[in-house]
């Protein structure tokens, strides 16, 4: 099994992995080869605590993808080695196609397509904490990205109430909606409109939901306030949850 986009997954994939990252750690073996595109603080910091905490050995292969070898030829000579892949590569085609020609399970880290390990711990979160998600009215705020991508495949896949408000260029302001999360993401490189600036009022529109922004967030772009004001914020703590969601994630893979 693949983790290349949340496509890969079914609904009881999604539910069994949430359910193993509550169980404590089992101890796997192997290696993984890892490589890393870009800081990713977050997601670098829990992967390496996961491998740690499955006893599983790691290699990092530094830009991996970035080879000119084909990708089944870059497979052919790799697999004998790795248990699994873990990669954060912004190129999705060459990450997807490098997955296809595997025969050892592949976990995207993050590609310019999408970020499906953020977006099962974000939503594991707010399963566990705010409530069943799938009673969730959850809305989406700013442009389309990566991690937005992400959270309409998790919808498709689960069957989520989810609004999308500003994925269109020029869309108007929403109107007055009842919401019990707003999900926010860093702009795109080169993005930039004031009409979708997130302020205080628009989530007083919305009902005070709870705000989820995606890290790294920017005061003055996706947000105009600092959220840590905000009496709703989800907190830093949330992001603790990318730790046993990709313990978890790794071992069912793995299985």
């Amino acid at each position: 099994m693949k983790l290349i986009s949340l496509y890969d997954l079914a609904a009881h994939d999604i539910r069994a992995i949430w359910a193993q990252a509550k169980a404590p750690p089992r101890a796997l073996s192997g290696t993984v080869a890892w490589s890393f595109e870009g800081n990713g603080i977050r997601t670098r910091t829990t992967f390496i605590q996961a491998f740690r905490e499955l006893g599983l050995d790691y290699i990092e292969l530094p830009n991996l993808l970035k080879s000119a070898e084909r990708p089944v030829d870059l497979t052919g000579y790799l697999d004998p080695f790795y248990a699994a892949y873990v990669v954060r590569e912004a190129d999705h085609q060459r990450l997807a196609e490098f997955a296809a020609a595997s025969c050892r399970p592949v976990i995207n880290a993050m590609s310019r397509a999408g970020h499906p390990c953020e977006v099962l711990a974000d939503a594991a979160w707010l399963d566990a904490e705010i409530g069943p998600i799938a009673t969730l009215r959850i809305g989406l705020w700013g442009p389309m990205t990566n991690v937005l991508t992400s959270w309409h495949e998790l919808a498709a896949v689960l069957g989520l109430r989810l609004q999308h408000f500003g994925a269109t260029p020029g869309a108007a302001a929403p109107p007055d909606t009842p919401l019990d999360v707003l999900i926010t993401d860093g702009w795109p490189n080169g993005y930039a409109d004031p009409a979708w600036t997130l302020t205080l009022a628009q989530l007083a529109r919305f009902g005070q939901p709870w705000l989820l922004p995606t890290p790294p967030f920017t005061l003055g772009a996706e947000l105009g306030f600092d959220p840590v004001s905000y009496p709703r914020f989800v907190g830093y703590a949330q992001k603790q949850m990318l730790l046993p969601v990709q313990r978890a994630l790794l071992g069912y893979l793995l299985d």
